[in-house]
């Protein structure tokens, strides 16, 4: 057998990679060997492409100075949305973006973002009393201008083909207020008031919103409910919504990361007037932020990065948890997993204008978090129908930095156009078998991944997290010989690699090229990476 090779890529010098196919030359040494089995025969489901999904919100530089420009801007738009977002994010196939918050959600009037903009009113920012914005200066961050609304939110998800995601204020409107912001969306051209109120804004065809979240983290900045109490709300809510042309999928406001209890109290609550209500809930809203480890984004060595990662990968048995709790009242699941919010955060300092609140410059660190995160949906295809990286840009884990005319790519949005190829693929269980990352009292596995069929052809997705281990792999296809293959890998020698208004590309995945000379696939994960193979099969 042969083996991937490669020449200076940590110095990102030039991708040499060659994934060789033989079947006459001799094994390396057996008990170093790493394997990968990819059965294809044991489907998971298919991969939704809103696993792929992203968040915007009214929050420091992600709508005004990241999202938003305006019309009358020097700086390239379409219709007031920055144009070099737009143009990136067409590249991703993105599938669903979910606004306006977060906890903005449940502070937010939409009817305060409808209408000519010089008409609507500037109110107070949900964020305006944090620390790190009381020292900023005055601007969108702290007094919300409201020139982002409804009619432009929608105008950005169809500029970027994205499907809306909505979500309403329980803590602070009312039912009617939720049910007339459907009808404003939704409602046939001329058929009533909202809907003639929305072609006078410009908007003559309804825009078609399904997906509606009621709510937002109520057991805390969306009310501070107790189970029991937020499921007579969204029992309230959901009840009686007009469906127009597009019936809803109502998205439920999930526990906090491992609060199991807010799951079990729901779902209890819910299902107490009997399991119809069940039909109401196509999604359960699961947040969950791995946090950070070390000083912050940009100042940690290896011990933080293997304990960030595997606070990442903690998704897994997160989603495997709250599963198993919804399956108590729910045994058919009817009910799927929406993990709308999901990232790293790390501490203040790296952000790239001070208004930028929760602003952070991403790693390779980030990506490889990104990339285990994205693989852990993958490889629960059957539980997992939605999830939003949070945020968009300027904020958390963000895919983009921008301030002013400068924009810039992260390397997280680079994991996502790497991923991209997974959407709408049969995922099929894969084993992975390597030597496990021992880092003070946890566990990280050597190689973690996922795998999708389309066809007749497999995306393959591995990240080596090993700082300093090339993870030589056998690839075991049963039933399978690949015909052609491609590979494109994300890494880089510096963990602290990152790209900035200065040098934006220093962080950006490369492609290898791809050699088959028999039957048996070896392949060398370099350190550090996150790997993706396209295999055509025959």
């Amino acid at each position: 057998m042969a083996m991937i090779q490669r020449r200076d890529f940590l110095k990102q010098a030039a991708c040499t990679s060659a994934l060789m196919l033989s079947g006459g030359l001799p094994l390396h040494a057996a008990g170093s060997r790493c394997k990968i089995d990819v059965l294809l025969n044991e489907p998971i489901g298919a991969i939704s492409p809103d696993i792929f999904g992203h968040f915007a919100e009214h929050i420091g530089g992600v709508i005004y100075d990241g999202i938003w420009v305006g019309e009358e801007s020097a700086i390239p738009n379409y219709a007031g949305v920055r144009k070099a977002l737009v143009d990136c994010m067409r590249r991703l196939r993105p599938s669903v973006v979910r606004w306006p918050g977060g906890c903005f959600a449940d502070s937010y009037n939409w009817r305060d973002g409808v209408g000519p903009r010089h008409q609507r009113p500037s109110r107070a920012n949900f964020w305006i009393n944090t620390g790190f914005l009381q020292g900023a200066p005055d601007g969108p961050a702290k007094y919300e201008p409201n020139h982002f609304g409804t009619d432009e939110f929608i105008t950005f998800c169809r500029l970027i083909d994205a499907e809306p995601y909505l979500a309403a204020n329980v803590r602070g409107l009312s039912a009617r207020d939720f049910h007339e912001w459907v009808e404003y969306c939704n409602a046939p051209a001329g058929a009533t008031t909202l809907a003639r109120q929305r072609e006078a804004h410009g908007c003559r065809d309804p825009f078609r919103v399904r997906f509606w979240g009621v709510g937002n983290e109520s057991w805390g900045c969306g009310g501070d409910f107790t189970p029991q109490e937020y499921a007579t709300e969204f029992r309230r809510f959901t009840s009686w919504v007009p469906h127009f042309d597009v019936a809803p999928s109502f998205i439920a406001a999930g526990p906090n990361s491992w609060d199991e209890s807010w799951t079990r109290g729901f779902f209890e609550a819910l299902t107490r007037r009997g399991k119809g209500y069940l039909n109401r809930v196509y999604g359960w809203g699961l947040h969950y932020y791995c946090g950070t480890a070390g000083k912050g984004a940009l100042d940690f060595g290896p011990d933080d990065w293997y304990e960030l990662l595997r606070k990442g990968a903690a998704m897994d048995r997160l989603i495997r948890n709250h599963w198993t709790a919804m399956g108590e009242f729910d045994a058919d699941h009817r009910v799927k997993l929406a993990i709308d919010e999901w990232g790293t955060w790390h501490p203040a300092g790296t952000e790239v204008h001070r208004t930028h609140l929760f602003g952070q410059t991403s790693t390779l660190r980030d990506a490889l978090v990104a990339a285990l995160t994205l693989d852990i949906f993958n490889r629960h295809a059957d539980k997992v129908v939605m999830a939003n990286i949070a945020q968009l840009v300027n904020n958390l884990q963000s895919l983009f930095l921008a301030h002013e005319d400068q924009f810039i790519t992260t390397p997280n949005y680079h994991v996502f156009e790497m991923y991209a190829a997974h959407q709408k693929g049969q995922s099929v269980r894969t084993e992975f078998s390597a030597p496990d990352i021992h880092q003070g009292d946890g566990t990280l596995s050597g190689l973690a991944g996922s795998a999708s069929l389309h066809g007749k052809r497999l995306v393959l997705t591995v990240v080596n997290p090993s700082i300093t281990e090339t993870r030589e792999t056998e690839i075991l296809i049963p039933g399978a010989t690949v015909r052609e293959a491609s590979v494109r890998t994300l890494s880089h020698h510096d963990i602290r690699a990152h790209n900035s208004f200065e040098n934006p590309n220093v962080l950006i995945p490369l492609d290898g090229r791809a050699r088959i000379t028999g039957s048996d696939l070896i392949y060398a994960f370099p350190p550090a990476s996150a790997v993706r193979l396209t295999l055509d099969l025959v």
